[in-house]
C-alpha cells in the first residue's frame, strides 16, 4: 500500500479526481485529492496565489512518504515540493504534465511547444490577474472522448487559474534531481501536444515513460486504466 496524492491542473480541483479515487483506494492505496490555494474549497485572491503557496499545500497534505501526481499545470508545484523536502516524496508522477526545468517558468514551457492549441481556448480576466476556460472550447480541448455528461460537472466546478504561479520561473536543483520520476503521456491530447510531452521527457529512462491513448483528461475517460497505471508505479511493477 502507497500513500498517493493527486494535484490537479489549471482551473480545476480535487473534483477530478472523482472517479480514480476509488479505483486507488479499492487496490489499497492511501488516496488523497487537494484542492491547491485559489481552488475549489481553498479560496485565496489571485494575486496572492503563488508557486511557493502551491508547493507548500503539497507538502502539507502529506503524512508519509507519498506518490504525488500532477496532471497538467500540476508538474510545476509537484517539483517545487520535491525541491523543498524530497525527502517527504516516495515518487513524482507526471501526468500529461509540465516537466520543468530549473529556471524556466510554466508560461515559457508552454509556448516552447511546436503548435498551441489552448490559445483560442482560454481567455484572461479582465483584471490580467487569471484566465479561464472557455466554454465553447471545453470539449475539444480538454474532455473530448470523456463520457457523456462529463463537460457538465466540469462546467459546475471549474475555477479562474491564477496567472502568478505559472509566470514564476521554477527553482530546482539536487533535491529535485534526488526523487524518482515517471511520466505517462497522453497521446490524444489536445491542450498539451503529445509532441510536447515526448520532448519534455527525451532523454528519461524508457521504463520511466507511459502513455495513454487519452485526451488531456484521462481521470473522466479512463479512470480504471489510469488507476492501474498509477498502482503499478506505485508498486514499482510498471
Amino acid at each position: 500500500m502507497s500513500e498517493i496524492l493527486l494535484v490537479h491542473g489549471s482551473c480545476h480541483g480535487a473534483w477530478c479526481w472523482r472517479d480514480v479515487i476509488p479505483e486507488l483506494t479499492n487496490m489499497g492505496h492511501r488516496v488523497n485529492a487537494i484542492d491547491l490555494p485559489g481552488h475549489g474549497a481553498t479560496p485565496c485572491p489571485l494575486g496572492e496565489v503563488t508557486l511557493d503557496l502551491y508547493a507548500q499545500a503539497i507538502l502539507d497534505a502529506i503524512e508519509t512518504p507519498a506518490v504525488v501526481v500532477g496532471h497538467s499545470m500540476g508538474g510545476f508545484p509537484i517539483s517545487a515540493a520535491a525541491q523543498a523536502a524530497p525527502a517527504k516524496i516516495a515518487r513524482l508522477v507526471y501526468l500529461c504534465a509540465y516537466a520543468p526545468r530549473d529556471g524556466v517558468s510554466l508560461v515559457d514551457m508552454r509556448m516552447e511547444a511546436p503548435r498551441q492549441p489552448l490559445l483560442e481556448a482560454i481567455e484572461k480576466t479582465p483584471d490580467g490577474l487569471g484566465f479561464t476556460f472557455r466554454d465553447s472550447h471545453l470539449a475539444k480541448a480538454l474532455y473530448h472522448d470523456c463520457p457523456e455528461g462529463t463537460v457538465d460537472y466540469a462546467r459546475q466546478n471549474l475555477c479562474v487559474q491564477a496567472i502568478k504561479p505559472q509566470a514564476t520561473p521554477i527553482r530546482l536543483g539536487k533535491a529535485h534531481a534526488s526523487v524518482p520520476k515517471t511520466y505517462i503521456r497522453c497521446d490524444d491530447d489536445q491542450a498539451i501536444p503529445p509532441e510536447h510531452q515526448r520532448s519534455m521527457t527525451a532523454g528519461w529512462p524508457a521504463q520511466d515513460v507511459h502513455a495513454l491513448p487519452a485526451s488531456h483528461s484521462p481521470f473522466f475517460s479512463m479512470p480504471g486504466r489510469l488507476a492501474r497505471l498509477i498502482d503499478d508505479i506505485a508498486r514499482d511493477r510498471a
